[in-house]
């Protein structure tokens, strides 16, 4: 009879852990709205309690002469040799709720500009991912991928 209560003791604390570190809707990879790359978003490697994303793929990866693409129009010069393959894009999000986080900024490897961000899970299990100036907001929707 012992053995059966700890057991299902041993199975209701496996589960509460499973709950506990359960993955948030948003984490996955993702197809940006143009297609062009992919962004995988996780927990932030130096602080597990906020969510960064990297560029994992890029439709086009190589330049013309076959190099990988290059962080190009980055305001830092010193940044502009890093392949954009590995690039943090989304940085430093902090949760607002089951699949909702803001306080984050979004890079745009395009402009080398930096913009206030914030994600959501859409109902349709897409994400909604605002980049920000002052009170003016544009919005992607991304696509979740593999």
């Amino acid at each position: 009879m012992k053995l059966v209560h700890i057991a299902a003791a041993f199975a209701a604390f496996s589960a509460l852990c499973s709950a506990a570190h359960a993955a948030d809707p948003v984490e996955g990879t993702w197809l940006v709205q143009a297609g062009t790359a992919k962004v995988r978003v996780a927990p932030c490697g130096g602080d597990k309690a906020k969510m960064c994303g990297v560029v994992v793929w890029m439709k086009a990866p190589n330049d013309k002469a076959g190099q990988p693409q290059k962080d190009l129009n980055n305001p830092d010069a010193a940044a502009r040799t890093r392949p954009i393959v590995g690039l943090t894009m989304i940085r430093d999000f902090k949760p607002a709720g089951a699949g909702r986080w803001t306080g984050g900024k979004i890079y745009d490897p395009s402009n080398g500009k930096t913009y206030g961000s914030k994600i959501s899970l859409n109902p349709d299990g897409t994400l909604k991912v605002e980049g920000c100036i002052a009170v003016v907001c544009q919005a992607q929707t991304w696509k979740r991928s593999s």
